[in-house]
């Protein structure tokens, strides 16, 4: 009987810390688990935005993050194709009208520099006459004819070089 009256010290003690730890469980650790889940709730329809909670708006978010990637590559890609073809477009153009001879005066003929970014490209010329209209082509290289030019040539080169064009 001796070897019991040691043990039930040790019991009551026991039943006193089980008692003591169902007391704040039920004063502290519940009350802050209410809290911790409100939180929660509040924290997953605020990153949500609607039904559902914030790991499924992560993921959509993740998932829409991919999509905007590839759609950039792409782009890209497409801008580095449409650079290529900037470089060798037409975008630049010079239109001076004239008369060729002194004995027309309708300012029929004209001289068309139709050339690229980099000033390369060609210049068409046609001279009206009474007797017809004869046409010609001569090649641009950097905003400078290859061969000889008549002036409304150079000018119509100029016009197609300056920034209003």
């Amino acid at each position: 009987m001796q070897e019991f009256q040691s043990i039930y010290p040790a019991v009551a003690a026991l039943a006193g810390a089980l008692v003591a730890l169902a007391i704040y469980h039920v004063a502290v650790a519940r009350p802050a688990r209410a809290r911790t889940a409100a939180l929660l709730e509040t924290h997953d329809d605020l990153i949500s935005g609607g039904a559902g909670g914030a790991a499924g708006r992560l993921a959509a978010l993740e998932s829409s993050d991919a999509s905007l990637r590839a759609a950039l590559e792409s782009a890209g890609a497409r801008i580095g194709v449409l650079e290529a073809l900037a470089a060798s477009d037409l975008s630049r153009c010079g239109f001076v009208r004239y008369d060729a001879f002194t004995d027309s005066e309708a300012g029929l003929s004209y001289a068309l520099a139709l050339l690229n970014r980099q000033g390369d490209g060609v210049v068409v010329t046609s001279i009206y006459t009474r007797d017809g209209t004869r046409t010609f082509g001569k090649p641009v290289a950097a905003f400078k004819p290859t061969v000889q030019a008549s002036p409304e040539e150079l000018e119509a080169i100029e016009r197609a070089r300056s920034p209003a064009s």
